[in-house]
């Protein structure tokens, strides 16, 4: 196991009824700033649960955050936290509301030239304006971790940021909210965070025992509640189960002493940021192309992987690590999730030239656990989703 520093000071609220308890960890002196989407919370009952949990408190409304956090919209919030003197920020939504919510607590404090430089150099957040989260939406784990996402439409990019500053204070997580969550948007909550194991977990081994079981745990979970809340939202033991396993899947923990990959988002988030296909499931597009181009440096892992999650014992390790790539395609499939570019898009010609040449003009010339994916490689396996 690799050495690391392990530090997440999100408090969790979790269960029935928890969002009432939203009134207990909002300082009452605060301004604070309601941030959420398309306005799903006030048909579902959120919104009003929410607004009265903050009776005591000073609050400004911005809804409207689109599915993928966009940096034009996120600039009008900026606004009126600047104009209002907003001290403190509130997310309820998914992680896409939440990343823009970590976006803003960064802009807030921020004194450079631009915000966007806080994604366009990697600026890292040390200390960001404080915020909580109602979450509504279970897949990306920004609930309880320090990083964020966001798209810019004018130039078509999709920039990462992160820093211990952008820690939510605190996190609701009720597993009643799935209830009220369309299928679609399951599916990919559940594709999200199995691939978010996948990305910590598909590597090579390192004898991180527990770490792996960790994971493994996490990817079981997720098969087996699938099903159910697919069938039945309203099932509040897999809910649970459901809520907690996305955050479980990239709040920290199963990360810290492993390597981590990381080159699917990379690529996955090029696609988003091109065609506008959801997050998910351009993650379902480039992981199996991914682990078919490095099966050799990654098959110790798929072996263990095929024979831990999926029940694969017999066969040479080649034969059962592949099938374990073939398990992971039905699993999306099976959740309606399609695996291939050439079903979300016929305009994919010169895509993969494309993402490469702009790893190439960022300087990401090393992706991956080894460092070692060159743009060059990159081309080869966007070309593999065809």
């Amino acid at each position: 196991m690799n050495p690391f520093e392990f530090k997440n000071p999100t408090k969790i609220i979790f269960g029935k009824d928890s969002i009432k308890k939203l009134e207990n960890e909002i300082p009452t002196d605060a301004k604070v700033l309601l941030l959420y989407g398309g306005g799903s919370i006030k048909t579902n009952g959120i919104y009003n649960q929410v607004k009265k949990a903050l009776e005591k408190v000073n609050v400004t409304e911005f809804g409207g955050i689109p599915a993928n956090p966009e940096y034009a919209v996120l600039m009008d919030a900026l606004k009126i936290i600047k104009n209002e003197n907003i001290t403190y920020l509130l997310a309820v939504g998914g992680g896409s509301v939440i990343d823009g919510t970590k976006f803003l607590a960064s802009a807030a404090i921020y004194d450079g030239d631009t915000p966007w430089d806080i994604l366009s150099k990697n600026i890292r957040t040390e200390k960001g304006m404080p915020f909580g989260t109602v979450l509504t939406l279970p897949a990306t784990g920004s609930e309880m971790n320090s990083g964020a996402v966001i798209t810019r439409e004018e130039t078509k990019e999709k920039l990462a940021m992160g820093g211990p500053g952008l820690f939510p204070e605190f996190s609701i997580l009720d597993p009643q909210v799935i209830a009220s969550i369309p299928q679609r948007q399951l599916a990919n909550g559940i594709t999200d965070a199995f691939t978010h194991v996948l990305e910590q977990y598909m590597t090579y081994p390192v004898e991180a025992s527990l770490q792996d079981r960790f994971a493994e745990s996490i990817l079981q979970t997720l098969i087996e509640i699938a099903p159910k809340i697919l069938k039945d939202p309203t099932d509040y033991k897999a809910a649970s189960n459901f809520i907690w396993s996305c955050t479980m899947a990239l709040n920290g923990l199963i990360q810290k002493g492993v390597p981590t990959d990381w080159a699917v988002h990379a690529m996955g988030h090029e696609l988003t940021a091109l065609f506008g296909i959801d997050h998910a499931r351009t993650l379902a597009v480039i992981a199996p192309s991914h682990y078919k181009f490095n099966f050799e440096s990654k098959k110790e892992k798929l072996e263990q992987y095929a024979e831990r999650v999926w029940n694969i014992t017999e066969g040479s390790i080649d034969s059962k690590a592949h099938t374990a790539i073939e398990k992971t395609i039905t699993f999306f499939h099976e959740l309606g999730i399609n695996t291939k570019l050439s079903d979300y898009t016929k305009d994919y010609d010169g895509t993969a030239e494309e993402i490469a040449k702009r790893f190439t003009n960022r300087g990401w010339l090393g992706l991956g656990e080894h460092q070692s994916l060159s743009p060059d490689k990159v081309e080869k396996i966007v070309k593999m989703t065809y």
